[in-house]
């Protein structure tokens, strides 16, 4: 049995990262697996996995926005020959597989992941509801990583079939458990960090903003990139916080800066299941994260919600944790038992039995 991935790129994200991760483990456990870009620049993920030989293919290079192009329909044509099962991610990578097996009237098997609980198809209704009827019809499973997730897309397209699935995505619990922090010479000094894009997803700005309600001894860390990055270096400038605000860019040693901080934070618009939030509770550190869905299910009872884009509960929320150590340590210990439900050989399992059930 021969597996396919196709994903847009291997730029950083959530979605990317559980492929890096979890491709050589597939490979550990006997299943065939191969990993399809829309479009192939060369980041730190593509590196990762190619240096643990990986067969990557590449449809384009150099130009991100060319995974819009409809053309690279007829490009995908040719590998619903080579595959039993075609195993696809994000959205237009959704598009592009579906419209491609319909084209070519291929039998080959689909199977999408949905990553998350919102999308622009979804919020905006009409003609994409149709479109999204149509294209995931094409597929012949469609796993959601949570069952809020699950929920959202039942009712999005209607389905009454037993074509969804919920398999919960996980991380390399060990990389975290195992890592080592850097050393520091200003032990007054109490780090905040967030790994997270810069995207509209994501909210950075309310973490830079709750700098202003702590102690000047509260720096912040910020790693990723993207479209928002500008504004919210922009926002820090305004704040005169440049001080206090280190902007990471993007980072493969996120064990250890994680082990590195004393409070881990995700400040987030929404998410499906959020696989930062499970690596800095496996880091050993309190995590403190927005109340949004793809959240609250993981969070609660574990590590500290705080009310979206409000700064003063989430500084709130963060000097409650510096106060107390007994709460410290608490937190930390209880978000370190939550990260251990997920770990990604779980996930790698579930995807494997499903594999062998459509393949039959």
């Amino acid at each position: 049995m021969q597996i396919l991935h196709i994903i847009n790129s291997l730029h950083i994200g959530g979605a990317e990262k559980l492929l890096v991760d979890s491709i050589p483990i597939y490979k550990q456990k006997g299943t065939d697996v191969d990993l399809l870009l829309l479009n192939g620049d060369e980041t730190p993920f593509f590196k990762q996995l190619k240096d643990k030989n990986i067969t990557i293919y590449n449809l384009t290079k150099k130009n991100i926005k060319k995974i819009y192009n409809p053309l690279l329909i007829f490009f995908i044509i040719p590998y619903l020959k080579k595959y039993d099962i075609i195993h696809v991610h994000l959205f237009p990578a959704l598009y592009w597989v579906a419209l491609a097996k319909w084209l070519s009237r291929s039998n080959t098997k689909l199977i999408f992941t949905e990553h998350s609980t919102n999308n622009r198809r979804i919020t905006k209704k009409g003609i994409w509801q149709v479109l999204d009827r149509f294209i995931y019809k094409q597929y012949y499973r469609i796993v959601t990583i949570t069952s809020e997730v699950n929920v959202i897309i039942k009712a999005h397209l209607s389905d009454k079939s037993n074509k969804l699935k919920v398999i919960n995505s996980g991380i390399d619990i060990t990389q975290y458990i195992n890592a080592t922090g850097y050393g520091t010479n200003n032990k007054d000094l109490k780090t905040l960090i967030q790994i997270s894009s810069f995207r509209e997803a994501k909210d950075q700005p309310t973490v830079i903003r709750a700098l202003q309600f702590l102690p000047k001894n509260v720096v912040l860390q910020l790693v990723g990139n993207g479209v928002t990055l500008k504004q919210c270096e922009k926002l820090v400038n305004d704040l005169s916080l440049s001080n206090r605000v280190s902007f990471l860019g993007i980072r493969t040693d996120i064990p250890k800066l994680l082990k590195s901080a004393d409070i881990t934070i995700l400040s987030s618009n929404y998410e499906g299941l959020s696989l930062s939030s499970i690596e800095a509770m496996a880091s050993g550190k309190p995590f403190v994260a927005s109340d949004v869905p793809g959240l609250r299910d993981i969070v609660q009872g574990a590590g500290l919600l705080f009310k979206k884009g409000n700064e003063k509960d989430l500084a709130e929320k963060i000097m409650s944790l510096l106060n107390d150590e007994e709460l410290y340590k608490k937190v930390a210990q209880q978000c370190f038992e939550r990260a251990k439900k997920y770990d990604i050989n779980t996930m790698v399992d579930k995807y494997i039995e499903l594999y062998n059930e459509i393949n039959r």
